[in-house]
């Protein structure tokens, strides 16, 4: 059994793995903005009327939808 000296020492080895990242934090952070706006679209995909077709629902991720894309053809 191990000694309570040599688990000590151990256990701050393992703390020492943290020293460098392997990405930038701004990649990540775009990374992230990317997942997340796609997940959007998808939901809203999935939740979109029968009317409305892949590019309204895109113009309505992104925000640029005008009363046209929103309301259904007659």
């Amino acid at each position: 059994m191990a000694g309570s000296d040599q688990a000590a020492q151990h256990s701050t080895e393992v703390l020492h793995h943290r020293r460098k990242l392997s990405l930038c934090p701004m990649k990540m952070a775009i990374g992230g903005v990317a997942l997340v706006a796609t997940l959007g679209y998808f939901v809203l995909y999935s939740k979109k009327q029968p009317e409305a077709s892949a590019l309204d629902v895109s113009k309505v991720t992104a925000g640029i939808a005008d009363p046209a894309n929103t309301h259904t053809r007659n």
